[in-house]
């Protein structure tokens, strides 16, 4: 069986690639689509609901396609009473008679996959360059761009929120203790992201409330949770005053709140650009969470950027504008969060988590002000988005970003362009 014709057969009945005039079954039975269904990615027949008119008479069900009739006796459709209500079965060859459980004879349509479907299937398919389908991204009609765009959009979000259901559920409801989980995480910025989400699941936010005037206790606990104050992560010769009077403040909070830290050995430094190192990532979350300025309530109140900008700004304590890293000075440099890291915040953190809520209370005015967010942000910039403008796509938006992403991840890197608008319009393509 090739699983590649198969789903051409589905591409082509879906899309109607075949002429609309009555066509003829296997035993001469004059066929005629007039709807092809809906497309089922799950168990069952492959099409609902579909309109088909069989020498004259309308029948409205369901639509099974194999590359074979005979693969229907070999997926075991003959006894199962799931396809009793298949009403045509399509494939691309007719090498036995169909039916069904009840013993119904199916009127059968040979499909074929048109030769430049095929041919366009096989080029994106082998094609190195990304995006596979450049070539006809200029022509793309923007009606369809945008809609796709918008989609994929939405669909992205849609995964984030999973993760903060999760997230509320093992919290009991708490989206304050939500959202710190959540913005943790995107401080790892990609690498660490994982570490910092396992991490912020061990901060007791109750206990860390009582001390959150004292910035010092708080950097204490933070660091000390992530298992960079254990004496077995940090070598004799660099563990200098600061690092032991943070492990002191530490070990007394642990001892204090019966904390247990992670393990250190998680936490990835190779090949990382020095101002992404826990160390300082960690003392800029201790001093945004020590300020206090960003919080649930002023999310939901805060409608613009820059006011958010505003709230997440943060930058390290006054040791690691000497350091990266415990007992190794630097070049004194203040490290604060730039623009492009604030924004990433916003996208990841306040959009998902406005979404969410406005999801959760059924507040449709909360769900439009994160897509709103989205389009007055600028675009990420990196290979994915500078790939698209340069096949001929604008992409000015973190609306825009976050849809390729998503575009890259669950599509192109899957090779999965049948279900992708753009694959689809390519595979119309007559060159």
């Amino acid at each position: 069986m090739d699983p590649i014709m198969e789903k051409l057969l589905h591409y082509v009945w879906k899309h109607k690639l075949f002429p609309t005039a009555p066509l003829t079954g296997t035993d001469g039975e004059r066929i005629e689509v007039i709807d092809p269904g809906l497309h089922n990615s799950h168990a069952g027949p492959d099409f609902f609901n579909a309109k088909i008119k069989v020498d004259g008479t309308l029948w409205v069900g369901n639509v099974e396609l194999h590359e074979r009739s005979s693969h229907w006796y070999r997926h075991g459709h003959d006894h199962d009473k799931t396809y009793d209500n298949v009403v045509l079965h399509v494939t691309a060859e007719a090498d036995e008679t169909v039916r069904t459980a009840a013993g119904r004879l199916l009127p059968q349509l040979v499909l074929h996959v048109p030769m430049y479907v095929e041919a366009n299937y096989n080029e994106l398919l082998t094609e190195e360059a990304y995006p596979p389908c450049w070539r006809i991204v200029p022509d793309m009609d923007l009606l369809t761009v945008h809609s796709w765009l918008s989609a994929l959009t939405t669909e992205r979000l849609e995964e984030k929120i999973r993760r903060i259901a999760d997230w509320l559920s093992r919290t009991g409801g708490d989206w304050e203790q939500t959202l710190f989980v959540t913005l943790a995480r995107n401080f790892g910025f990609g690498v660490n992201s994982e570490v910092f989400e396992n991490w912020a699941a061990t901060i007791p936010m109750a206990a860390a409330g009582k001390h959150r005037d004292d910035l010092f206790q708080i950097e204490a606990l933070f660091l000390g949770q992530a298992g960079l104050l254990d004496g077995t992560a940090v070598t004799a010769e660099r563990q200098d005053d600061y690092f032991g009077r943070l492990q002191r403040e530490y070990s007394f909070l642990a001892h204090k709140f019966g904390l247990s830290a992670i393990d250190a050995g998680q936490w990835k430094f190779l090949r990382m650009r020095p101002q992404n190192f826990p160390h300082v990532r960690l003392s800029q979350l201790a001093n945004l969470y020590h300020a206090g300025r960003f919080g649930f309530s002023q999310l939901l109140e805060t409608q613009e950027p820059e006011t958010l900008r505003k709230l997440l700004c943060t930058s390290a304590t006054s040791y690691w504008e000497t350091h990266y890293s415990f007992g190794t000075k630097s070049a004194t440099k203040e490290k604060h969060l730039q623009t492009g890291s604030l924004n990433l915040l916003i996208i990841n953190t306040v959009v998902p988590i406005l979404f969410a809520y406005g999801r959760h209370r059924f507040d449709e005015r909360l769900c439009g002000r994160a897509f709103e967010l989205l389009e007055k942000l600028p675009a990420e910039r990196n290979f994915i988005t500078r790939s698209w403008q340069k096949a001929g796509l604008e992409v000015n938006t973190a609306a825009d970003s976050q849809a390729l992403i998503q575009l890259r991840r669950n599509y192109c890197d899957r090779k999965d362009c049948l279900r992708c608008r753009f694959g689809c319009e390519y595979l119309r393509a007559q060159k």
